[in-house]
């Protein structure tokens, strides 16, 4: 048996979110990681413990618990794996002064494609030489670890909070490095991501973007709104004419649900259309989406298998008795995208090709946590 696991406060905000997740209470990404993570941090805050793996056990506990109530939001696990991962972090630093953490964060392929490479390694050394490492497992007083180790703790959550709150401002700042004037855009559906990525770029480019209208659920309405009242031009069309318009397009830009690990995503339905037409006409296809979206499991379903389905009456109403009764209908929430047919993916550390995304994933979560 593992150590007790919550205590009936913490355990009633775990069932609370997991009651949501089931309910479809809340819905996307950002969303889905930004509750686990504000949960998580109430765990953490108010855990006991003498030694790291019963800290990571009560994490894991609960984040099996969160996913199993809701699978299909992929960030819930991956918020939970990137706690863990700091989680191991910080308890090395704190322990063994730095020497265990340091090597596996001083080299990510993020950090030098942002920052470059780093030229003073020793910092961390020398900062925590002073430091008294934490006794885990003290007979004398249990909690001292907890209260050493808490403190470090609630830093690095507070800065994956800061990162996802900052996403799109992170994602979209070099917007105008990719987006030219005079340049055509098509883009399908309602991404917060791509809105801010889109609006970004209209503060130094005049371009013209092409949005898909994404039937049934027609969330491309939203996004034609929201487009045109930044000052953008903007065209609503429908589903059907995207390969037709693709001649005249010059990038494809989307947003992404989930970014698995060998560089596919599930990204909104019609996503697949028009990755597949933009292929054809040899049109760039662009992904905008969170670093905290990287998934480390791959499609599990078929070549076009949808992650989620959605309420087929939006395709096929039951008001059609005789066609009902005749046909499975079927209204695919997402699109599963391969990765030879994306071509960059844009994210707030930087941009990356699809072969490079398990490498990414490797260094953000660790191994011992790919299965919760």
């Amino acid at each position: 048996m593992g150590p007790e696991v919550h205590s009936a406060s913490t355990q009633k905000l775990v069932d609370n979110l997991s009651a949501k997740l089931r309910r479809r209470q809340i819905v996307g990404s950002r969303a889905a990681a930004l509750e686990t993570l504000l949960v998580l941090r109430q765990i953490v805050s108010k855990a006991r413990f003498s030694n790291i793996d019963q800290l990571v056990e009560i994490i894991r506990h609960a984040g099996r618990q969160l996913v199993e109530a809701q699978p299909k939001e992929h960030t819930v696990g991956n918020t939970v794996r990137k706690v863990l991962h700091h989680i191991r972090e910080e308890y090395n630093t704190a322990t063994h002064g730095g020497a265990l953490a340091q090597p596996r964060s001083a080299f990510s392929i993020a950090k030098f494609l942002v920052q470059g490479q780093p030229r003073q390694q020793n910092v961390a050394l020398k900062s925590s030489d002073n430091k008294q490492p934490l006794k885990e497992n003290d007979a004398d007083d249990p909690d001292s670890f907890a209260k050493g180790l808490k403190p470090v703790l609630m830093e690095a959550i507070q800065d994956v909070l800061d990162e996802l709150e900052t996403v799109y401002d992170n994602v979209s700042k070099n917007a105008k490095d990719h987006i030219h004037s005079d340049e055509i855009i098509l883009t399908l559906g309602m991404s917060r991501t791509v809105e801010a990525f889109l609006k970004s770029a209209a503060h130094h480019r005049n371009y013209t973007v092409i949005v898909a209208e994404t039937g049934p659920s027609y969330s491309g309405h939203d996004m034609g709104k929201a487009l045109s009242s930044s000052g953008i031009s903007t065209f609503l069309v429908p589903d059907s004419s995207i390969f037709a318009l693709m001649s005249r397009v010059n990038k494809v830009i989307i947003g992404a649900h989930a970014i698995l690990a060998n560089g596919g995503i599930f990204a909104v339905s019609g996503s697949l259309l028009a990755a597949t037409a933009a292929r054809e006409h040899s049109t760039p296809i662009v992904v905008c989406a969170g670093q905290f979206k990287f998934t480390p499991l791959w499609n599990l379903y078929h070549e076009y298998g949808a992650l989620d389905f959605g309420d087929p009456s939006n395709v096929l109403g039951f008001e059609e008795g005789d066609l009902v009764d005749k046909v499975d209908v079927v209204n695919p929430y997402y699109d599963y995208v391969r990765p030879e047919l994306i071509d960059v993916f844009i994210t707030n550390y930087g941009d990356h090709p699809p072969s490079s995304i398990y490498r990414l994933i490797k260094e953000t979560y660790d191994d011992e946590d790919i299965e919760l």
